[in-house]
């Protein structure tokens, strides 16, 4: 039975093309790349423009042994990668800044180290579409998809173990003999005559408008559209794939009609811990209540990058850069006290973490923004800002 069906195949797609009387070029196949190379650079040196090289895999030197000049292939990757960089950009910045503009972290709506890596996969993508459809539909000729050295032995053999050069019947110096005793004297020993092919055109020459090709694209289209909806839309709903959609759960955003509030989302239970975290046991209590414990984190150049990185992000808003009261938000909320006073200088690392933990006066808590090893960081920026500020004699180099 398969058998029936592989002959069956064979004989309908793999049959040798009939071929016409008239001549379309006289191929020659040499056994090493040296050979391929000087035969190349003799037949373009010879004046002859129609000509080709075949080879299994590519060889060194052969463009400048055909004397080819540059393809015009790279231009056209660069005008569509340039242009699928641009698309991206504008997509972009019309669906964020102008169609559906929201603020995150008080960034600016358009945001461009975060539109890079999408500005850079489109460009990848449009350029090498462009590419791959150039290169079918202009460099290859489409719909002259068809060549009468398919289906020859000659293209056999360069596809495998040999390699191959050939020069077109309609080059204007091409003479039968003098091209056969060129490819001799440049020693090849298998030398063939290949003619044009009689091609079943069908109803059209032109494989793009030809009815039962544009049908099959069609019919493609409508049967992975139907597929598609069918298991989306369908299938995912049915036994047993649907145990995921129909258990017990609360969407997002939707009406509860177990709680009388009809909210969701419920708080925390008063009181909760979760595991493996331990509680700010002076939450809530004055400053002169907190026992001073020490820093738990080393002075270590990481850290105090750390803590600079920190302090510049949450607290050099209001303080300044460099813990001197002098806000930099001009004056738009109160301005907070020196942290180079004497009381800030003799506390304790407990009360300043105290302090950004719980708040003080106008100043919110920030536990729930800064990590705690962030906090310990950040102040031990704080003492090194305190200790420039008021450096000894001896910190100086040299005393």
């Amino acid at each position: 039975m398969i058998g029936k069906i592989l002959k069956k195949f064979d004989d309908r797609f793999l049959k040798s093309e009939p071929r016409t009387g008239k001549l379309f070029a006289v191929a020659a196949l040499y056994d090493t790349p040296d050979q391929i190379i000087h035969a190349a650079e003799k037949v373009s040196g010879s004046g002859y423009k129609k000509f080709d090289v075949l080879t299994p895999y590519p060889v060194h030197g052969m463009d400048g042994a055909m004397n080819l000049k540059p393809t015009g292939i790279g231009w056209v990757g660069l005008i569509a990668g340039m242009s699928g960089t641009f698309l991206a950009f504008l997509m972009i910045w019309w669906m964020v800044g102008i169609n559906y503009p929201n603020i995150f972290g008080g960034k600016p709506y358009f945001n461009l180290p975060a539109s890079i890596p999408i500005m850079f996969e489109l460009t990848v993508l449009l350029s090498a579409l462009t590419l791959v459809g150039s290169l079918i539909a202009l460099f290859m000729k489409l719909p002259a998809n068809a060549n009468p050295l398919m289906d020859t032995e000659f293209i056999k053999r360069v596809t495998s173990d040999k390699f191959g050069i050939y020069i077109e019947a309609s080059d204007p110096k091409f003479k039968l003999e003098e091209v056969r005793k060129l490819f001799e004297e440049l020693g090849s020993t298998d030398i063939s005559n290949i003619h044009e092919a009689e091609y079943e055109v069908g109803d059209t020459k032109n494989p793009l408008m030809n009815t039962k090709f544009v049908g099959a694209l069609v019919g493609t289209s409508l049967v992975t559209a139907a597929v598609t909806y069918f298991v989306l839309n369908v299938l995912l709903f049915l036994p047993p794939f649907n145990w995921m959609h129909y258990q017990p759960k609360v969407l997002p955003q939707t009406e509860s009609k177990f709680f009388k509030d009809g909210y969701s989302m419920r708080k925390p239970v008063e009181g909760t811990v979760a595991r493996g975290f331990m509680p700010y046991e002076f939450k809530g209590m004055p400053d002169s209540l907190v026992v001073a414990t020490p820093n738990p984190l080393p002075v270590t150049q990481k850290v105090l990058d750390l803590g600079k990185k920190r302090y510049n992000t949450y607290c050099s808003p209001c303080h300044g850069n460099y813990g001197k009261g002098d806000s930099r938000l001009r004056g738009q909320f109160p301005v907070p006290p020196t942290l180079h006073s004497q009381k800030v200088t003799n506390w304790k690392d407990a009360n300043i973490y105290h302090v950004i933990t719980n708040g003080q006066n106008t100043m919110p808590s920030y536990a729930s923004s800064i990590s705690r090893d962030d906090r310990w960081a950040i102040i031990h920026y704080l003492r090194v800002l305190q200790r420039s500020a008021n450096a000894p004699d001896s910190d100086v180099e040299g005393k």
